[in-house]
């Protein structure tokens, strides 16, 4: 995925200003039950509920009872007439309303977090706000809090103290060892520190004093250790299959060797895999599959050779630099919906995040380090909204992707306005068209 493309920003607060929360919102919201007002007790109250099909949800206070009607809408925009005017002709009943959403604001304070290595986050919080915009999430008080985020790789040290809290053993499993313990295996030189270092990116916790925070440090993290052994068929699609009930989003920093001339993406088996999780998962509003990009730039590789991140199925991200700039590792390819930051030149930052032997590091790089870092932000914008389908990621991703500060000769506008390298613009007209009004 080429850097050229927008940078990926937190769009939560987008996310519930689309067209149908903006109707909703501007209009009283009724729901299914109702408080009434009954005269002769408790006995009189159920007699009336059972009467007219309500459930007693019980007492209030003194007279006052709370009905629940199942036939009823549990949102709508107008009231049931209807319903409220049967209830009123009981003679027992001396009042009855039907019940309005009322909007309510938490009056907390937002603070940064204390975490040691936090100020280091440069690509979170920045005085310039050139940045992925997650304090404004945090601020509004989405930290992914009900998310849970898969790491697929070479296993998560499930102990480490900055993931420990959020860890989630429904959300792990060993294939290669077919255990359902994701530890990595240790060695005297770290390979297998991978996914160690993508779950912190996603959900290292906040305000303990270790490392520094994740983009959803309140989701539940996981680790499918499928990378250190022999990858087959049959591997990934048991990887990309987990527990798709529980798991929201899964997240891959891997592929095909980005040598310039593999041409490869997924067999029969991860396919099925694939299609199964965006129809089936997430009591069918679809997995969500984010995808890294490669690192081949150097040596002209394109990721549409890639047949996981050109996949219709994953959100394919690739990495811009601290300075905006193209990384040299920067494969480009149409299927790249955005960028996130990740490393770039030396003098360049990198990403800062959890290491194996629960210790902490500032030189996380490449696309791999960008594709954790959507993940946390679709992580933050799940729990505003639940209701997303897989396909409504792809979408708002696209929509609400900036241009920021990156550094690009071949910026071009597509025919509804979308801004993208000449590589981008075609995929991104054809998401774009989808979602305009």
């Amino acid at each position: 995925m080429d850097a050229r493309v927008a940078l990926l920003h937190v769009w939560t607060v987008l996310v519930l200003l689309t067209a149908e929360r903006k109707w909703i919102d501007a209009a009283e919201v009724y729901t299914n039950a109702w408080a009434v007002q009954i005269n002769g007790g408790p006995e009189e109250a159920d007699r009336i509920a059972r009467e007219h099909g309500f459930i007693n949800h019980g007492n209030v206070f003194g007279d006052y009872y709370h009905f629940r009607h199942h036939a009823v809408e549990k949102r709508a925009l107008s009231g049931h007439r209807g319903m409220h005017i049967r209830l009123q002709k009981e003679p027992q009943v001396l009042w009855a309303e039907q019940q309005v959403v009322k909007k309510r604001k938490k009056r907390d304070v937002y603070e940064d977090p204390t975490d040691p290595d936090f100020p280091k986050q440069w690509y979170l919080s920045t005085p310039t706000h050139q940045d992925l915009n997650t304090k404004i999430a945090w601020a509004q008080g989405y930290t992914g809090k009900g998310v849970v985020v898969t790491i697929l790789d070479d296993g998560i040290e499930k102990d480490h103290p900055d993931l420990i809290s959020n860890y989630d053993p429904e959300a792990s499993y060993d294939v290669n060892d077919g255990d359902a313990d994701p530890q990595p295996r240790y060695t005297q030189r770290n390979e297998n520190r991978h996914g160690t270092r993508c779950a912190g990116e996603v959900a290292a916790a906040a305000n303990n004093g270790v490392c520094g925070v994740g983009v959803a440090y309140n989701a539940k993290i996981g680790g499918v250790r499928m990378l250190d052994g022999e990858v087959t068929d049959v591997v990934e699609a048991h990887s990309l299959s987990l527990n798709p009930q529980h798991i929201h989003i899964y997240s891959a920093s891997w592929g095909p060797e980005d040598d310039g001339k593999s041409l490869d993406g997924p067999a029969k088996l991860a396919k099925e895999a694939f299609l199964q999780g965006i129809t089936k998962g997430r009591s069918r509003l679809g997995s969500i599959f984010v995808w890294a990009s490669g690192n081949g730039g150097r040596e002209q590789d394109s990721c549409n050779c890639d047949g996981y991140t050109n996949s219709i199925y994953t959100l394919s991200i690739s990495s811009t630099t601290q300075s905006g700039n193209v990384p040299w590792y920067s494969e480009p390819c149409s299927s790249t919906l955005a960028t996130t930051f990740s490393s770039g030149n030396p003098g360049e930052k990198q990403i800062v995040t959890t290491d194996l032997r629960q210790k902490c590091t500032d030189s996380h790089t490449g696309t791999s380090a960008s594709a954790p870092l959507a993940a946390g932000i679709i992580a933050l914008a799940l729990e505003a909204n639940m209701n997303l389908t897989w396909r409504d990621m792809q979408h708002l991703v696209v929509r609400t992707s900036q241009p920021g500060h990156l550094s690009a000769i071949d910026w071009k506008t597509n025919g509804v306005g979308r801004r993208g390298t000449a590589w981008l613009v075609q995929i991104n007209f054809k998401l774009s068209v989808l979602c305009t009004a």
